[in-house]
């Protein structure tokens, strides 16, 4: 690679050669609206040098590397040409405040548009809802045309600028978009950009036998080189059971098919692909999309001899994307997702890469201490691995639409003397209800016999016990099922960062085993938490304070509202403490001079908390529990009832 000061001075000589270029290109446009074509050349100053960098490390090896350069500009110059006025008014004002998504303020929900409204007329029907609930940040499931029977929930793209006529049209996408902005609340979807579907325009000029298209992907005429490429990949879904390879007899050629033999994997060796890919970024970009969740980013790379999961390239692809977008739409935000070790997920995660990412440690922590009634994991691992840059934040979640796999870091267990591969064992047996005494009611998802491995599927009510608690018509559990799901939340509500609600969630939605009768979704257990929300039963019950639905609806609620009502629980510090009682999980919350302090009791005894521990961490000898609304003075230790949270403020 060469040095930083000949990569400066390319740079330089470059944009000084493209620059002419480009505005003879957008002579008219140029013309017609000076002032914004002006705002784009800046911009593009600004951030020339590191896109610059970044595609030259990918692609200068290439004979024709400026011409795609060139191509790669044009492409960012269209698009902000094309882009909305009152898109670029938002691109103004994000820039400056740039750290608007840390607001406490900030509160997300998930659905798949189906499941949840029936269409995107729907959705939007169901705005007063979202904001009686309170979410300012909106993630849609995907919805993008797709193969109608096997599509991976949506997941297999047959065209990006296309919604799934199902759904509605890229219009009313574009529409929803707006009338959510007008109510402050961010539009979110994904942006699956590591594979198509096989049905894409892309993918069936390929199997035409095109060329060009051909090396839109990667195909190989007989297994030499897949092999040598398989002896250093792992199987995604080893029940599959063909590697990462797909031969299709119609082409003649095997395909690299990561995850599913209907989803091929795109060729970002070849600049074409990634100048195609940016088009489609930006286009969603431009119907009004603010927030993309980056699918499966550890895979877009490959390297012989490599593991092709987390390479260097990856990063530099996702940093060059994330510079075009600075360019041509700056309010655009990246939300990776990366459910790889937690060493690899933080590596994803910076301003010039993804302002924000998920965070699988903390889901499947939550879920450990709930198991164990033990908190040391989830408190070191915490204490660790929570700090990351302060440009960016977490998306925080108890759970989603995936399976739940245990991503904790051996490393971490083995500190606190326990044995990692031991320990998935337990949690697999224990929210499959086959450990004694579990109050679980979840199902294997991709369980291998043989090494009990597996991953978890079911909704978070029937992984707490509610189901289990209802079949047995035991009230005293019912309760116990009730506070573990608000404790849950309790704390994505408050460490720090967006906390993301799976829609349904909120009123306690239990497993549908009815997924086992559709032949094209029976071997998929993650259906089990994929419900149709139930409007006239479920959902119209959390208006009731007496229903387990209201109780939990309106508990929830009113924990979104106190967060949004104090600062401390803006992104600011986080520091983890110790309490002293393994059962008992506590953090500091500062910003801006304001301090609360969180004690969240992971056990169904009460458990104790010295007075001093509490007056060691500033908050002196009176404060008010914010959830409970009681004054409390340290005349005796603190007392915390089975799975009581408090917010505890001086």
């Amino acid at each position: 690679m060469p040095d930083t000061l000949w990569l400066e001075q390319q740079a330089d000589l470059t944009l000084t050669r493209l620059l002419p270029r480009l505005e003879n290109t957008f002579r008219k446009e140029a013309k017609a609206n000076p002032a914004h074509w002006q705002i784009f050349i800046a911009r593009l100053r600004a951030n020339f040098e590191r896109l610059f960098e970044l595609l030259f490390h990918l692609y200068g090896s290439q004979y024709d590397f400026f011409y795609h350069l060139e191509q790669i500009l044009t492409v960012a110059a269209r698009m902000w040409l094309a882009r909305p006025a009152e898109l670029k008014a938002l691109d103004e004002t994000r820039e400056r405040d740039p750290l608007w998504f840390q607001s406490q303020q900030m509160v997300g929900g998930v659905c798949y548009v189906d499941l949840f409204a029936g269409d995107l007329n729907g959705i939007r029907q169901k705005i007063p809802y979202f904001k009686e609930l309170g979410l300012t940040y909106l993630h849609l499931m995907p919805l993008f045309l797709c193969p109608e029977k096997e599509n991976d929930g949506g997941y297999a793209v047959s065209s990006y600028r296309d919604v799934n006529p199902a759904l509605g049209t890229m219009a009313q996408l574009s529409q929803l978009a707006t009338e959510l902005r007008h109510e402050g609340i961010s539009l979110v979807v994904d942006f699956i950009f590591n594979h198509t579907s096989n049905e894409h325009d892309w993918a069936r000029l390929a199997q035409a036998g095109q060329p060009e298209y051909q090396d839109y992907y990667r195909m190989f005429d007989d297994r030499t080189i897949p092999d040598q490429y398989q002896r250093n990949l792992r199987d995604i879904f080893p029940d599959r059971g063909s590697g990462s390879f797909t031969y299709w007899p119609d082409i003649h050629k095997w395909v690299w098919t990561t995850f599913y033999t209907f989803q091929w994997d795109l060729n970002y060796a070849n600049p074409v692909v990634f100048t195609r890919m940016l088009e489609e970024m930006l286009f969603l970009a431009n119907i009004g999309v603010e927030v993309l969740r980056l699918d499966a980013v550890a895979f877009i790379w490959k390297q012989m001899g490599t593991s092709c999961e987390n390479l260097p390239e990856a990063h530099m692809l996702i940093q060059a994307f994330n510079a075009l977008a600075r360019i041509a739409a700056p309010s655009l935000l990246f939300k990776s997702e990366a459910i790889v070790h937690p060493d690899d997920v933080v590596k994803y995660i910076s301003p010039a890469e993804c302002q924000l990412s998920y965070n699988p440690l903390l889901m499947a922590l939550l879920w450990n201490a709930l198991a164990t009634r033990e908190v040391r994991m989830l408190a070191y691992s915490m204490r660790e691995r929570f700090r990351i840059d302060p440009h960016c934040a977490w998306v925080n979640y108890v759970r989603v639409h995936d399976d739940i796999g245990w991503t904790f870091s051996d490393e971490d267990a083995a500190s606190l003397g326990i044995n990692g591969y031991d320990h998935r064992r337990f949690l697999n047996t224990f929210y499959t209800g086959r450990f004694p005494g579990s109050f679980a009611r979840g199902l294997p998802f991709q369980e291998n016999p043989r090494t009990g491995d597996a991953r978890i599927s079911g909704t978070l009510a029937s992984l707490a016990g509610l189901e289990k608690a209802l079949q047995e018509n035991n009230p005293a559990e019912i309760e116990l099922a009730i506070r573990r799901i608000l404790l849950l939340h309790s704390i994505i509500l408050s460490i720090g960062g967006i906390p993301l609600i799976y829609l349904g969630d909120e009123v306690g939605t239990l497993n549908d085993y009815g997924y086992r009768s559709d032949p094209a979704k029976a071997k998929d257990s993650r259906w089990v938490h994929r419900p149709f929300a139930d409007w006239a039963g479920r959902m119209a019950r959390r208006s009731d304070p007496d229903a387990i639905e209201g109780r939990i609806f309106g508990e929830l609620r009113r924990l979104i509202e106190l967060r949004k009502q104090h600062a401390a629980l803006a992104n600011g510090e986080m520091e983890v403490i110790p309490t002293h009682n393994d059962h008992v999980f506590g953090y500091v919350r500062r910003y801006n001079g304001e301090r609360l302090l969180a004690l969240a009791n992971f056990t169904e005894q009460a458990q104790t908390i010295t007075a001093n521990e509490i007056r060691l961490h500033g908050l002196g000898y009176a404060f008010t529990d914010l959830v409970s609304g009681q004054a409390i003075t340290l005349a005796e230790d603190i007392r915390l009832g089975p799975y009581q949270f408090m917010w505890l403020v001086g």
